[in-house]
């Protein structure tokens, strides 16, 4: 007689099926870490995770290899800004030079550069499909050299969240994260979030670390068409707007602004001066509700629009101000 393993909605699983899926997960996860990297600012780390260097001072990281000539894409607190210099340990223990060839700071992302090829790289999934509940795994360095490529399981806790950072005694906020309660510890910061099909769904970013079991990554949507210019072209001509926005998550976080009161859009809280966006219609205090007629409700949809355009394309803003509904034509700029 079969053991049988029952599971909510009616369905059922042999313990034979059990472990065979099991295994199959088991599979994918080692393939997958042998795409994960470990990421280093100063060349001579040290083995030991008893050295009395910090994880920061160290710079510590993890990212994971993107496309086969070697591109890894990481967290920008892991690399450095762009042009920075950084050293990359692949799965097989050769080090590679890396040079940072974009970053975001409001991301916390970058890509960097190796001079390799053939390499095997992740496959992408779809973060705008997960769904609250659904199991994920975080692959990274926690620690150090013997802790590497540690992978962790949780679920996805919460989606969209919005964090505020204090930093240098100045404030940024992050928007879009992935909640996840898989472990994640410093020198996890840029691995992948994955799914048990291998699919990275986010990168590691940051952790709450006054609650346990709070971790986040940054939804991998965002970052695909800078990839995909990367992986086409080996280079990316970044445009932008000009502005600096607010969805209304973030708004209530901000105790100068009051009075703001809007169910989609995003807030034009500051337009750079001399910037594409200058010495246009647009004003602050404008709520745009779409570009090119792609709804925006978080700065991030912003952000990934922008990146699938280039430098001097015309984009079109439609905009609420008050009682006033209208368009706005603007030519972007080079970032």
């Amino acid at each position: 007689m079969k053991q049988l393993k029952f599971y909510p909605h009616g369905s059922e699983q042999t313990v034979e099926e059990v472990e065979k899926n099991s295994k199959n997960i088991a599979d994918i996860i080692e393939e997958t870490t042998k795409k994960v990297v470990g990421i280093s600012k100063l060349k001579n780390t040290g083995n030991s995770i008893l050295s009395k260097s910090t994880e920061s001072e160290l710079g510590l990281g993890t990212g994971v290899i993107i496309t086969e000539n070697g591109y890894i894409l990481s967290n920008e607190h892991v690399t450095g800004e762009k042009y920075s210099k950084c050293y990359i340990t692949l799965e097989s223990g050769i080090n590679y030079d890396g040079t940072v060839v974009w970053s975001d700071p409001n991301l916390d992302l970058s890509i960097t550069k190796i001079e390799a090829k053939n390499l095997d790289y992740v496959k992408l999934g779809d973060s705008s499909q997960i769904r609250v509940g659904e199991t994920v795994y975080a692959i990274g360095n926690p620690i150090g050299f013997e802790f590497r490529r540690t992978v962790t399981a949780g679920i996805i806790s919460a989606k969209n969240r919005t964090i505020k950072i204090d930093e240098d005694e100045t404030s940024s906020y992050m928007t879009d994260l992935i909640q996840t309660d898989a472990t994640i510890n410093p020198g996890n910061s840029g691995g992948p979030l994955i799914y048990p099909n291998g699919e990275v769904i986010g990168i590691n970013t940051v952790k709450i670390t006054s609650a346990e079991g709070i971790g986040f990554a940054v939804p991998i949507n965002i970052i695909k068409p800078v990839i995909e210019n990367f992986k086409n072209e080996n280079k990316f001509e970044e445009a932008t707007i000009g502005i600096y926005a607010y969805d209304k998550e973030v708004v209530p976080y901000l105790n100068e602004v009051s009075g703001i009161n809007f169910k989609e859009g995003i807030y034009v809280a500051q337009i750079t001066k001399n910037g594409p966006a200058d010495n246009t219609e647009l004003k602050e205090g404008d709520i745009i509700t779409s570009i090119d007629e792609t709804n925006l409700n978080t700065m991030n949809d912003l952000r990934q629009y922008i990146y699938t355009k280039k430098p001097n394309d015309e984009v079109t803003l439609n905009i609420i101000r008050g009682k006033i509904n209208k368009d706005i034509k603007i030519i972007l700029g080079k970032k």
